[in-house]
C-alpha cells in the first residue's frame, strides 16, 4: 500500500528554493504491469508514462551524488560524449550484483549541461548506459553540495566541531537545499522504480535525508544505504542542528551498512541517546526496532576491483614506468604516500615524522626516500590551499635540511598522476604510509598490498623470477576505516610524530621474511574481499532485511521529515473504544488487569503517585458490580497500599504477585509463604558494588526481590553495566532458587515462580471457583514481565461449561513486537479507554465484605 503524508517535504525549502527549475519532464518508460506510485503531491498516480521497466526483469537502483560517468564534449560536433569512470567505485560494484537483475544509475553529471540539452542527453543515457541523470540546478547544487555537504556534514563526520577555526556555521539556507536537492534524486527514482521487484542501493552522507523521501513515495520500497565517509561519535554528532531529522531519514532504510564496528557502534549510540531506540544482536545481524519495522545494520568494508588493478599492472605503459622508476631510485629504500589535497590526510604530519626518521636514525640520510602522490583535490576551498602550502613549506625545509647534490628526502608529485603510473609506484615501494588524522575508508593500502603482490609483466620489467617472495610493509593511521581489516600492518596515531618515526624505521628495516609473512595474510584478504564481495554481501542482506514487507501492514505517519512507517501484523492492531465497548457491554463478569508504570502512569525517574484522574476512573471500574479490576505490578505493597488507599474495592498484586490482596479491606496473601531469602545475602553486595560503579544508578530492596535501576545512568555505560551484571549474577546464583531477569532499564532478582502471569491466573483460577468465570478479560501493560501476562489470558483453559469462550483483549502499550494481540500509542490512550469503559459501566455499589470475587478488579503494573 502506498502512504500519503499531508505535508510535502519541499515545505522545508524556502520560497526562494521553490524558484529553481524543474528538471525535464518524465522520460518515457515501457512498463508491462501498472504500479501505483505518488505523484510530486503525495498522491497515487497510475499514468504509465511515469514508469520505467525492463520487461520483467527486477532492478537494483543505484543512487549516488555522481554517476559513474566521465563526459566531456567533442569540440567539432558539440555533441556529448560519455563513458564509463572505471575507476568509480559504484561502477565497479557492479561486479559483485546478481547476474539476474539489470543495474540503473541515478546521480548528477561533474558537468553542467545546458537546460535545453538536458532531456536528450538524459534519453541518451538511460538507453546507453542506463543512467538517469539529476540535473541539479547550479545554484541549488552550489548551497546543497559546495555548502551543506562540504562545509556541515563533511567537516563534522571527520570531527571538525564547528567552533573550528575556519569552520562554517550551520546555514538554514543550505539545509533547505540539501532537502531540495535530496528531493529531486527521489523524483528521479521514482521514475524507473518498480516497487513490487526493484531494490533501491543510496550512497554517502549527501543522500541522507533521500529514504524518508521514497518512503514516503512507496511505503514498502526496498531501500538500502551505505555510508562511505566516518560516523562521528555521539558527542560530535550532537552538534548538528538538524541531527534528529537525519537520523529519522536514515532510519526510513531497511538496511544501514558502514565500513566499521566503530561508526555503527557510534551511529547506534547516536539512535540510543538521541530517540531511546536500543538494538539487539540476533544470530549475526545487528538490528534497531523502530515503529514495527526492524532495520539491520551491515558492517562490512568495501575492497578494490582486482580485475582493474591488475589490467594496470599488465599495462605496457606500468612495464616501462616501472622500468624508469627502478633505475632512478636504484638502491634507495622507498616510502609511497598517495593522498587527496585535503585537511584531514595528515600529509603535513607525515612529513614531520620523516624528518624525525632522519634526524633519529642518520645512516638513512641519502637512503629514504618519501614519494608523495598528491591527488588534485575536490575544492578549492581556503583550508585545503593552506594545508597545500603548508605541506609545501615543510617539504622545503626537510629537504634543505637533509637533502644532497642528487638526493631529496621528500619529492611531491602534485599533478594527475594515471592509474598505471600509480601502480607502478605501488609496485616498487619497500612501504607505504596512510597517515590521515580521519578517513572513511581508504583504499591505499588495499591497492599496494595486490600491486606488491605484482604480475608477469612487472616481474619481467623488474627481472626477478616469478616464483620469488612477495613482501610488502604498511604503516597505517589507526583513524581511518582500513586499519580493522588489516591486521599486519604496523598501525599509528598519526599526531605522535614519534610513533609513526618508529613505525617507518621498522617497516623499512623489518626483515624480509616477517614482511612476507605480513603480506600474504593482507593479500589474502584484500584479495577475498574485493569490491564484488561488498556488493554481493550487501545485496543479500539486503534481500535478507526486506523479505518480511509483505507480511506486515504498513501506515505512513508523521509530517516532513518526521515521516515514518508504522508497521504492523495483521493480527496487531490498535484496541479502539469502539471496538472494545460492544464486548464489555454484553459481558457479565469481567476481569480487567492493569500494569502500573508506563501504563495507567508514564514511566518517569521521579516516582510519582497516581493522578486524581486515575483513581476517579479505577474508582468507576471497581464500584460496577460485575468488574474485578486489579493492578499487578513490580513495585512493592507499601507504595502501591499508600497510593490506592482510596480505592475500596480495587485489587492490588503487588512485586509481581508474592502479594496479593482483593480489596482495601481484605488482608495481603503471600503466594511463596515458605521462600527462603538467603540468596539476598550473595546478591545484594553485587548490586551494591555496581551501584557504586554506575552514576546515576541506584538498588530497590523490596521484600521478595532486589532491583537495580540505571535510567538515570548514561545510556551506553548503564546498558554496558547492566549485561555485565545480569552475567555476574547469572553465575554467583546459578545455584540458588531464583530467576535474574532484564527489564526496562532495570535488572531484578527475584524467587522462580514469581510472575504477573501466575498472579493473573490466581485471580481467574479463584473467579472460576466461585462459579463466576469471565467471559471478558482485559489486560493492559508494556514491558517484558507484562507479556507473561498476556501468554497467560490467551493459553488459560477456561470454564468448558461456558455457553462461549470470554472476549479476552491483551494489549500492549507502545508499537513493538508482543504477545498481545492489540496495542495502545501511550498512558494517554490507555486513561481514554479506561474511561470509556467507566462511563458504560453497570450500577455503582458500596463495597461489601462478602466474598472477594463480588468485586472484580483488574491491574497491571511495570516496574523500571
Amino acid at each position: 500500500m502506498v502512504a500519503r503524508s499531508c505535508l510535502n517535504l519541499l515545505d522545508l525549502v524556502s520560497g526562494d528554493m521553490l524558484n529553481f527549475p524543474q528538471t525535464p519532464r518524465s522520460l518515457p518508460r515501457v512498463m508491462t504491469d501498472p504500479v501505483i506510485i505518488s505523484d510530486g503531491d503525495g498522491k497515487p498516480s497510475n499514468d504509465d508514462s511515469n514508469v520505467f521497466s525492463s520487461e520483467h526483469r527486477r532492478k537494483i537502483i543505484i543512487v549516488s551524488n555522481s554517476l559513474p560517468l566521465n563526459a566531456k564534449r567533442d569540440r567539432i560536433s558539440g555533441k556529448w560524449c560519455f563513458s564509463y569512470d572505471e575507476d568509480s567505485i559504484f561502477w565497479q560494484l557492479k561486479d559483485g550484483l546478481s547476474p539476474d537483475v539489470d543495474i540503473v544509475y541515478v546521480g548528477s553529471l561533474k558537468v553542467e549541461v545546458d537546460a535545453n540539452e538536458q532531456e536528450k542527453v538524459s534519453i541518451q543515457l538511460l538507453e546507453e548506459f542506463n543512467c538517469l541523470p539529476t540535473f541539479i540546478p547550479s545554484d541549488l547544487y552550489k548551497q546543497f553540495h559546495d555548502g551543506f555537504c562540504k562545509q556541515q556534514l563533511w567537516p563534522l563526520f571527520h570531527y571538525m566541531l564547528p567552533m573550528y577555526p575556519g569552520n562554517h556555521r550551520f546555514d538554514r539556507s543550505q539545509w533547505q537545499a540539501y532537502v531540495s536537492a535530496n528531493k529531486i534524486f527521489a523524483n528521479k527514482v521514482m521514475e524507473v522504480l518498480n516497487p513490487e521487484d526493484d531494490y533501491v542501493w543510496v550512497h554517502d552522507y549527501h543522500l541522507m535525508v533521500l529514504p524518508t523521501f521514497l518512503r514516503k513515495r512507496c511505503t514498502r520500497v526496498r531501500l538500502g544505504f551505505f555510508l562511505h565517509s566516518p560516523f562521528p561519535s555521539s558527542e560530535i554528532y550532537k552538534t548538528l542542528p538538524v541531527r534528529g531529522e537525519i537520523l529519522k531519514a536514515l532510519l526510513n532504510a531497511d538496511l544501514i551498512g558502514f565500513h566499521t564496528f566503530d561508526y555503527a557502534r557510534h551511529f547506534l549510540s547516536c539512535c540510543r541517546r538521541m530517540l531511546g531506540l536500543e538494538h539487539e544482536s540476533k544470530r549475526g545481524y545487528i538490528g534497531l526496532e523502530y515503529f514495527g519495522r526492524t532495520i539491520f545494520i551491515k558492517i562490512l568494508p568495501a575492497g578494490i576491483h582486482m580485475g582493474r588493478l591488475r589490467s594496470a599492472l599488465d599495462h605496457p605503459s606500468s612495464s616501462d614506468k616501472v622500468r624508469e622508476i627502478h633505475q632512478r631510485f636504484k638502491g634507495k629504500k622507498l616510502i609511497l604516500g598517495v593522498d587527496d589535497m585535503d585537511i584531514f590526510k595528515g600529509v603535513s604530519l607525515k612529513f614531520l615524522a620523516v624528518e624525525q626518521l632522519l634526524q633519529q636514525y642518520p645512516e638513512l640520510q641519502g637512503e629514504l626516500i618519501l614519494i608523495q602522490i598528491l591527488n588534485p583535490p575536490n575544492s578549492a576551498d581556503k583550508d585545503v590551499e593552506d594545508a597545500k602550502e603548508e605541506t609545501y613549506i615543510t617539504a622545503k625545509r626537510i629537504n634543505e635540511r637533509f637533502g644532497l647534490e642528487d638526493y631529496e628526502p621528500i619529492i611531491i608529485i602534485d599533478r594527475h598522476v594515471p592509474f598505471y603510473e600509480k601502480a607502478a609506484y605501488y609496485a616498487l615501494a619497500d612501504c607505504c604510509i596512510v597517515n590521515a588524522v580521519r578517513d572513511g575508508l581508504n583504499l591505499v593500502p588495499y591497492k599496494y598490498t595486490v600491486c606488491r603482490q605484482g604480475s608477469s609483466k612487472i616481474d619481467e620489467a623488474l627481472e626477478i623470477a616469478s616464483d620469488s617472495p612477495r613482501v610488502s610493509a604498511l604503516v597505517v593511521s589507526e583513524f581511518i576505516g582500513c586499519s580493522p581489516s588489516l591486521s599486519g600492518a604496523i598501525r599509528v596515531n598519526p599526531w605522535d610524530i614519534d610513533a609513526v618515526a618508529e613505525a617507518l624505521n621498522l617497516a623499512v628495516t623489518m626483515p624480509d621474511g616477517e614482511k612476507q609473512l605480513r603480506h600474504e595474510k593482507h593479500f589474502r584478504y584484500v584479495s577475498s574481499h574485493d569490491v564484488a564481495y561488498w556488493a554481493r554481501s550487501f545485496e543479500q542482506d539486503l534481500v535478507f532485511s526486506c523479505k518480511d514487507q509483505h507480511r506486515n501492514r504498513c501506515w505512513g505517519i508523521g509530517f516532513g521529515l518526521n515521516f515514518r512507517i508504522l508497521s504492523l501484523s495483521p493480527n496487531f492492531r490498535r484496541l479502539s473504544i469502539d471496538h472494545i465497548v460492544p464486548a464489555y457491554k454484553r459481558s457479565s463478569c469481567r476481569a480487567i488487569f492493569l500494569d502500573y508504570d508506563g501504563t495507567v502512569v508514564p514511566q518517569a525517574s521521579i516516582v510519582k503517585p497516581p493522578s486524581p484522574e486515575v483513581i476517579s476512573v479505577l474508582n468507576n471500574l471497581c464500584s460496577d458490580l460485575n468488574n474485578t479490576v486489579f493492578i499487578v505490578s513490580g513495585r512493592g505493597k507499601p507504595s502501591l497500599s499508600e497510593w490506592f488507599d482510596q480505592c475500596e474495592n480495587l485489587g492490588i498484586a503487588a512485586e509481581h504477585g508474592y502479594f496479593m490482596r482483593w480489596g482495601k479491606h481484605t488482608s495481603w496473601q503471600m503466594s511463596h509463604a515458605d521462600t527462603d531469602f538467603a540468596w539476598k545475602r550473595i546478591a545484594e553486595p553485587v548490586l551494591r558494588s555496581y551501584m557504586e560503579a554506575t552514576d546515576g544508578s541506584s538498588v530497590e530492596s523490596k521484600e521478595s526481590a532486589l532491583v537495580w535501576h540505571y535510567r538515570d545512568a548514561d545510556p551506553d555505560f548503564g546498558s554496558w553495566q547492566a549485561m555485565e551484571l545480569l552475567d555476574h549474577l547469572e553465575n554467583v546464583l546459578a545455584n540458588e532458587p531464583v530467576v535474574v531477569k532484564k527489564g526496562q532499564h532495570i535488572i531484578e532478582v527475584k524467587p522462580q515462580g514469581i510472575t504477573k502471569g501466575l498472579a493473573v491466573q490466581e485471580v481467574l483460577s479463584t473467579l472460576t471457583k466461585k462459579g463466576k468465570s469471565p467471559d471478558f478479560v482485559l489486560c493492559i501493560g508494556d514491558d517484558r514481565s507484562d507479556e507473561d501476562m498476556f501468554e497467560s489470558i490467551l493459553t488459560k483453559a477456561y470454564n468448558a461449561t461456558s455457553s462461549s469462550a470470554p472476549q479476552i483483549f491483551a494489549c500492549t502499550v507502545g508499537q513493538k513486537p508482543s504477545k498481545a494481540r492489540y496495542y495502545l500509542d501511550d498512558t494517554v490512550d490507555v486513561m481514554n479507554l479506561l474511561e470509556g469503559l467507566a462511563a458504560v459501566s453497570g450500577p455503582k455499589s458500596r463495597y461489601s465484605t462478602e466474598a472477594p470475587f463480588e468485586k472484580r478488579e483488574v491491574c497491571f503494573e511495570h516496574i523500571d
